[in-house]
């Protein structure tokens, strides 16, 4: 299977051979909406936490004597029924949302989805991605012009302009990830890490060829 790649400038190059395991799998929506909300699970924060009453400050000692007040009895102001007292079955930070994926499972869908984005053309391939300096400007433009090379003319370029990208490295680059750290809509990471969630919340992936190799050899020889 083979696919064009191209300059940073957007110019047709030649062709890149893909590896059929990896981007030429049939999709199978239920096992990437699995993988999808596993990966949300595994990222959520606990941050709601309520105080129960061993939790709350102050209660060390009995508020009044057990019999003889006419009042009922209390042993602590920590109490869930006294105001400012713990909370009953209130959210803790003890939850979790952990969710394990099968790492077959996780593969598999990361494959199908790469595949959904060659066949759909929302996959761009460059010879190799370079800049001299880390300025936003020469990334923005790299971005531009390799973007709209495969992008139907039709479209409106305002719309274009807002569809999102997803930059793959073949390898760390402090100058490039630097470069488009204030672009919007714009997400710098390597190849190895690539993941369904990330290419599902970007519409277009580009990387440079050296890419193919990076993810053939982390998620099928390992």
């Amino acid at each position: 299977m083979k696919i064009s790649t191209y300059t940073q400038n957007g110019k047709e190059s030649g062709k890149a051979e893909l590896p059929s395991e990896i981007f030429d799998v049939k999709m199978n929506s239920d096992l990437v909406h699995q993988i999808v909300l596993a990966q949300m699970s595994n990222q959520r924060q606990v941050i709601a936490h309520t105080k129960d009453k061993s939790e709350v400050r102050g209660g060390g000692r009995k508020p009044w004597k057990q019999k003889g007040t006419g009042r009922a009895r209390h042993g602590s102001i920590r109490s869930p029924i006294w105001k400012g007292g713990g909370v009953t079955f209130g959210p803790t930070k003890d939850r979790n949302f952990k969710k394990k994926i099968n790492k077959k499972m996780r593969r598999k869908a990361l494959f199908m989805v790469l595949s959904s984005k060659v066949e759909d053309k929302e996959m761009i391939v460059l010879d190799g991605l370079k800049i001299e300096k880390p300025k936003t400007k020469e990334m923005i433009k790299i971005i531009q012009d390799t973007r709209d090379k495969i992008q139907d003319t039709k479209t409106n370029l305002k719309k274009r302009k807002e569809e999102s990208v997803l930059v793959a490295l073949s390898k760390k680059d402090v100058d490039i990830t630097r470069a488009a750290k204030n672009i919007q809509k714009v997400k710098i990471v390597q190849a190895k890490d690539l993941n369904v969630l990330d290419l599902l919340n970007y519409k277009y992936l580009i990387m440079p060829k050296e890419g193919i190799d990076v993810i053939k050899e982390t998620f099928i020889k390992n």
